[in-house]
């Protein structure tokens, strides 16, 4: 049950950070990608993404494709919005400053706009993280056979409160141990801080 879900969390979730670290840093960097891409979004997030389970079904039929599809639509939006709001909390003097001395734009953004934007990105990683882990669950007690939602759900249905419980405990654990991974990440990667 564990693994199938650890699967579609981890594809899900490197889908969506990749794809949302991306826009978020063409958003943050592009007045035409933030025109287009704050429209897009705002009308986008708001929508619940296990809303879209169905229609992903249809699209791209019964299998792990829709599950792993709604967690990447999930996390891309929380990602795409946190890369963003770092890359424009970085002071705008300092890549003033960068450019003054004829530094190529992409060491600016490797050596002044990465590191400024760090700490806002891995706080999104905290919340995307839970918002993938919501979504498998959900995407699993509707349309699969094996993973920790669908677990749950059998043994609610079931009345067995042990196992219920027991679900409810993996996934804790599991959230505690995305929590400290991305606390290790954060005092290795932010150790100039």
């Amino acid at each position: 049950h564990l693994s199938a879900s650890l699967l579609r969390i981890g594809v899900g979730w490197l889908l969506g950070t990749a794809a949302g670290i991306a826009v978020g840093f063409a958003i943050g960097l592009s007045r035409l990608a933030r025109s287009v891409g704050i429209t897009f979004i705002s009308a986008l997030f708001p929508i619940p993404k296990i809303a879209l389970l169905p229609l992903l079904i249809l699209w791209l039929g019964i299998g792990e494709e829709p599950k792993i599809a709604t967690i990447a639509l999930g996390v891309f939006f929380s990602t795409a919005i946190s890369v963003y709001s770092g890359v424009d909390a970085v002071p705008r003097n300092l890549v003033r400053m960068a450019q003054s001395f004829n530094v190529p734009f992409a060491t600016i953004v490797r050596k002044v706009i990465w590191p400024g934007a760090l700490p806002a990105i891995l706080a999104g990683f905290r919340i995307t993280a839970s918002v993938a882990l919501l979504l498998v669950v959900s995407a699993e007690m509707i349309g699969a056979q094996y993973g920790i939602g669908a677990f749950v759900l059998q043994a609610g249905n079931l009345m067995q409160t042990d196992q219920l419980l027991a679900g409810v405990v993996i996934l804790s654990v599991f959230g505690l141990a995305v929590g400290k991974v991305i606390g290790w990440l954060e005092t290795r990667l932010l150790h100039w801080r």
